[in-house]
């Protein structure tokens, strides 16, 4: 089982969210959005939204960077083991909290709202609830990486992503031996990769993404064609007697030649 779900399975959730991604956009880019319901319970959208996503991006970039940067680069810059372990334990925790709490108050806004429950999906309020399983499950590593703080579980991950991502085999064993809770959550980790593309998780491409399709990938400026068939100037010229013959029919009959005759007349 270990060899399947850190050797194959990482494999298998990163082909699906690629494919999936491309594919539902060539299919139907309207759909790589969130559905709006910022006119509902403002406050706690916009408090938990930032919260929220602030934390999501630093625990994310944070992964990126701390596990698939060579292990060399982190010795030439003269930043050890241990200073980059407690350096994840700090910032992580502190983003993890955000996040969790950021996505604690989306959660309740969306399952107590019967409005926004009503315009809420199945697979919208269960991607909220794997995430936030997951921030708990990160959190609950840092307890674990305390009593490592020489730095030397960490090269054993950073040592497994760099061979998923350079396809090299062998990963799997590299982390054969640690803590369930760290399994756990690369599981989960790969799980919500996995769903990533059938969710409104997708957004979160579209804005890495679009503006480059938008910028580079277009065949050229917007075209913007009107429905009505008769060109500009051909409907200017046809209105204008018409125009011409409206003003005339709003003249008070005399005034052309004198004054209106009274009634005294």
């Amino acid at each position: 089982m270990n060899s399947f779900f850190f050797g194959i399975y990482p494999y298998i959730a990163l082909s699906v969210m690629v494919i999936g991604s491309i594919a539902r956009y060539e299919r139907d880019p309207f759909t790589w959005k969130t559905s709006s319901s910022q006119l509902l319970r403002r406050r706690q959208l916009i408090i938990g939204s930032v919260l929220f996503h602030v934390g999501v991006l630093v625990i994310f970039f944070g992964h990126l960077v701390g596990l698939l940067t060579p292990i060399v680069v982190f010795d030439a810059l003269g930043i050890s083991h241990g200073a980059k372990q407690l350096l994840a334990v700090v910032a992580g925790g502190i983003a993890g909290i955000m996040a969790l709490i950021g996505g604690a108050m989306l959660l309740h806004r969306r399952w107590v709202d019967p409005r926004i429950r009503k315009t809420s999906s199945l697979a919208d309020i269960a991607i909220l609830i794997l995430l936030l399983a997951q921030l708990v499950l990160g959190l609950g590593t840092i307890f674990v990486s305390l009593q490592h703080l020489d730095g030397h579980e960490m090269t054993k991950f950073m040592a497994w992503a760099q061979m998923i991502f350079t396809f090299r085999a062998g990963a799997a064993e590299q982390i054969a031996d640690v803590a369930p809770i760290f399994k756990l959550h690369i599981v989960l980790g790969l799980t919500i990769f996995l769903v990533f593309p059938f969710t409104r998780l997708v957004h979160i491409a579209s804005g890495f993404f679009a503006p480059l399709r938008y910028l580079f990938l277009r065949s050229g400026y917007q075209l913007v064609r009107s429905r009505r068939r008769r060109p500009l100037e051909e409907r200017r010229r046809s209105a204008e007697p018409r125009a011409a013959g409206a003003r005339a029919a709003t003249i008070p009959h005399g005034t052309a030649g004198g004054a209106v005759p009274s009634a005294a007349e």
